[in-house]
């Protein structure tokens, strides 16, 4: 995965990517990715925002079911 954050490109697009390549490789019932990243664009120009950060995700095969989406997302904010 560390060959797809390496590249300049947008962080829903990288969620993506991850989740397409663990679900092509491991073939599973689901895959579920979810990216929490600071961007240095955010604090440096723009919005200025100190310590914002984007939270992105990608939920393929039983992940796409709304049940198990909440739960997984449910686990993931603890």
């Amino acid at each position: 995965m560390e060959i797809y954050a390496r590249r300049l490109q947008v962080q829903e697009r990288l969620t993506q990517q991850i989740a397409t390549q663990l679900q092509e490789h491991l073939q599973p019932n689901g895959v579920a990715v979810l990216i929490e990243a600071s961007h240095q664009c955010m604090s440096c120009r723009g919005v200025r925002k100190q310590g914002g950060k984007m939270i992105t995700s990608s939920f393929l095969g039983g992940f796409q079911e709304k049940e198990t989406r909440a739960e997984f997302l449910a686990l993931v904010r603890g």
